[in-house]
């Protein structure tokens, strides 16, 4: 009943299955790896957002490069900004997603002449035309605490971004604490502040950015159980189709039978 298995139809068939579920077995694993990733994330932003204020100059130094386990951080500065040496980064969303501006960069000479911390303190608008720098609210003037989260450098490679040069004066394209210290000729500590606070607060700001999300796990768990139920419906399908096939062969001869009965 069964010989028809050992056509080349079959044989595409039964090959086709045997690869399509160590695949599908495979990407449902990888959807689930990519739910554990961002489980991990957000257990490793709450932490680092509910942790005590730490000074930022207690965890950086020049040229220190911030280690995953410390992103988002809460960290505090004191000192004064320096806006002779304030710079804007091109090509960055709005806290709400719709329209593309600039972060404003000041860097904040520390109080306890450590260096300076750069701090993001937040999104503008873009200018008029892409060569002219944005309107910048001022920051406050004398000295200033910050309160903030700590960001790691970031790097054109990382972003995707090319150093390409040729940008107005004081725009550009990342925040990277070793090229503040080579525009500015002073020392930079590693990494940079994300504003969310200070004292005393500014009145005209740019626009603060909200602190990252981390309670949203993702459609990545869903996906993998959809990958793998997808699995066991694969060999369901072959037998489903097998026997369908086989009485379809099996009516056949009968068929045959009664039309030799009735001719006769």
């Amino acid at each position: 009943m069964y010989r028809f298995m050992l056509s080349a139809r079959w044989a595409v068939i039964v090959l086709l299955a045997l690869v399509l579920i160590p695949t599908m077995i495979r990407l449902g694993f990888w959807q689930y790896h990519r739910h554990e990733a961002r489980v991990a994330r957000n257990d490793l932003v709450a932490r680092n957002l509910g942790s005590p204020p730490v000074a930022f100059d207690s965890l950086s130094s020049p040229g220190w490069s911030v280690p995953g386990d410390q992103v988002w951080r809460t960290v505090t500065a004191q000192g004064h900004y320096d806006t002779a040496h304030e710079v804007v980064v091109r090509g960055r969303t709005e806290p709400g997603g719709s329209s593309i501006g600039y972060f404003v960069i000041t860097p904040l000479v520390l109080a306890d002449g450590k260096g300076s911390v750069l701090v993001n303190r937040g999104w503008v608008e873009s200018a008029a035309d892409a060569a002219s720098l944005p309107a910048v609210p001022a920051p406050p003037a004398g000295d200033v605490t910050v309160t903030g989260r700590l960001r790691a450098d970031e790097t054109y490679a990382a972003l995707g971004a090319k150093n390409r040069g040729g940008l107005p004066d004081r725009m550009y394209r990342v925040i990277n604490s070793a090229e503040q210290a080579r525009f500015s000729g002073s020392q930079v500590l590693g990494g940079y502040l994300e504003l969310a606070s200070s004292q005393p607060a500014a009145g005209a700001a740019p626009t603060l950015l909200a602190e990252p999300g981390h309670s949203d796990i993702g459609p990545h768990m869903a996906y993998a159980i959809q990958w793998w139920l997808f699995t066991t419906l694969i060999p369901v399908g072959v037998v489903v189709l097998a026997r369908r096939e086989a009485k379809q062969h099996a009516a056949r001869p009968a068929e045959a039978g009664e039309l030799v009965g009735a001719t006769g």
